[in-house]
């Protein structure tokens, strides 16, 4: 059997890719979100320590789900592999480890939010493919070796081997085509999204209207980041492998627990009411120091504080438990839902319904707090609580309860490393402290005294502003930071901090050179 020897892990590996294959295309044909492979690495997401789970988003961005997919794509085909060079020996050892990952997929599946029993089809379809399809690939590697004489004095053997390959090739060959056609018809069978995107598409959400930017929010220098963060630009960390796909007929929300009525509402019901619209910059907590982890849009939905009043909040509450479609969870804090803020149940961005990724078709915008504890995109369900009785997926793993945004500033103009000519040049960047507003930025250039320098007024506290100055730089290199002051007179820390447990601090410096 030596000249089998790399035969039955491929065997695996086909096999396995066929169960993959079959898995995903039913549940893209049952309209599922989550194919097993999406639903182990959402399980990762939900199992790794916060610590780590920053490390990632730090080195890896918004490459970091890709790369969770192809990890957990790598070491599923390692197992697959494995259950093949052990069904050599037995097939009940090579099932049993199947089994095993199937476990492992239906578990996964299981414990995310609002799956019930038909979301496990996909799973036992995989299972089943696996072994029917490992079983008819084997079947020739077995015939051989049931056949197969060795004569202990020449090593030679009775049988066929180039026919015996010429078999396991074919259906291998067979089966990994009709696996690869399978995805690719899964795919176009899966038509929840495009259902979604269609239905957003032709959606008109009477009170939207379109952004304009205010006259005297930008400062004029090119470089810096613009005022308003186009949908396609704008950041997005959340702990969705696939973005729940909601139509918007399907969607309401539950608004319960420490009230005096419960109030559920339907989104034709949502956008029948008044529309608030502002500009507010949204910021995640994993925005380090000069990092690019914010976006400033023009945000339109109904005032939460007004449907609460309705629900009737009663006393000793303090917290609201947030729930996402998908189950994310988080824990805000009642004030910044029901003061004078304009927090708020969102349906349009920048003058559009929400983006699916960005939580189409309603999502909740709070001025001043950071997106993990506030920012629930596809929102389902409101329990107003108390922080006492809760925990959120954050929290959970170590970041700060209630998440204030802290003041924060960044150099644009230049950019670290830059060279740039010696002489008069212009300087600037953003400042930002939601719910607060900036009244000052100031810069300090290769460690001299603190200057003044120029803001844009934007006319609302919960948006960046924007900040430039003018400056005279000699031949060589440089260093520059900034600072800025909020409307209450607090000057920004020069304190480093990292984002963990509640957002980073300190001053962004940046070095540049000047030459002739």
């Amino acid at each position: 059997m030596r000249t089998n020897r790399y035969a039955w892990p491929l065997a695996g590996l086909v096999a396995g890719g066929a169960g993959l294959a079959t898995s995903y295309f039913v549940a893209m044909a049952l309209s599922i979100r989550e194919s097993p492979v999406v639903a182990i690495a959402e399980a990762v997401i939900r199992l790794t320590p916060g610590a780590l789970a920053e490390k990632a988003v730090q080195t890896l961005g918004h490459h970091d789900k890709p790369f969770l997919v192809a990890v957990v794509l790598v070491l599923t085909c390692l197992v697959f592999a494995w259950a093949g060079r052990l069904a050599a020996r037995s097939s009940w050892a090579s099932g049993a480890v199947l089994a095993v990952l199937a476990v492992l997929a239906g578990a996964a599946v299981a414990t995310r939010h609002g799956t019930g029993l038909s979301d496990q089809v996909p799973v036992v379809v995989g299972f089943v493919t696996w072994l029917v399809a490992l079983s008819v690939l084997t079947e020739p590697l077995r015939r051989a070796a049931a056949r197969t004489a060795v004569d202990t004095g020449t090593g030679q053997t009775s049988y066929d081997g180039s026919q015996t390959r010429r078999a396991f090739v074919l259906r291998a060959g067979t089966m990994a085509a009709l696996a690869v056609t399978l995805g690719v018809v899964g795919r176009v069978v899966g038509r929840g999204r495009r259902q979604v995107e269609q239905a957003r598409s032709l959606l008109r959400l009477a009170g939207v209207t379109q952004p304009l930017v205010p006259a005297k929010a930008r400062i004029g220098l090119d470089g810096v980041s613009p005022w308003m963060t186009p949908a396609d630009g704008f950041y997005r960390i959340d702990t969705s492998i696939v973005a729940p796909a909601i139509q918007p007929s399907d969607w309401q929300l539950r608004i319960h627990g420490l009230v005096d009525r419960e109030v559920v509402i339907t989104f034709d019901e949502l956008v029948a009411r008044k529309f608030t619209e502002d500009w507010i910059t949204l910021n995640c907590v994993s925005n380090p120091v000069g990092g690019d982890l914010i976006g400033n849009a023009w945000w339109s939905g109904v005032r939460l504080a007004d449907l609460l009043a309705e629900a009737g909040v009663q006393a000793g509450a303090d917290a609201v438990l947030q729930t996402s479609d998908d189950g994310w969870t988080c824990g805000t804090p009642l004030s910044a839902l029901t003061d004078a803020r304009d927090a708020i149940l969102a349906v349009a961005m920048n003058g559009k319904p929400l983006p699916i990724d960005h939580g189409f078709p309603v999502r909740t915008v709070v001025p001043g707090l950071y997106g993990y504890v506030s920012a629930c995109k596809w929102v389902v369900d409101m329990e107003v609580t108390r922080f006492a009785k809760i925990s959120a997926f954050w929290t959970e793993r170590g970041w700060g309860e209630k998440g204030p945004v802290k003041m924060s500033s960044r150099i644009d103009v230049p950019r670290s490393g830059d060279q740039v000519a010696a002489g008069s040049g212009r300087v600037g960047g953003v400042a930002w402290a939601q719910h607060s507003g900036i009244s000052a930025v100031e810069y300090a250039l290769d460690g001299g005294d603190w200057q003044p320098a120029e803001i844009s007024s934007p006319g609302t506290d919960d948006a960046w502003v924007q900040w430039a100055a003018t400056v005279d730089l000699d031949q060589g290199d440089h260093t520059m930071r900034v600072r800025a002051t909020d409307k209450t007179g607090l000057v920004q820390t020069g304190v480093e901090r990292d984002v963990l447990p509640d957002g980073s601090t300190g001053w962004h410096t940046i070095g540049f050179s000047a030459k002739a």
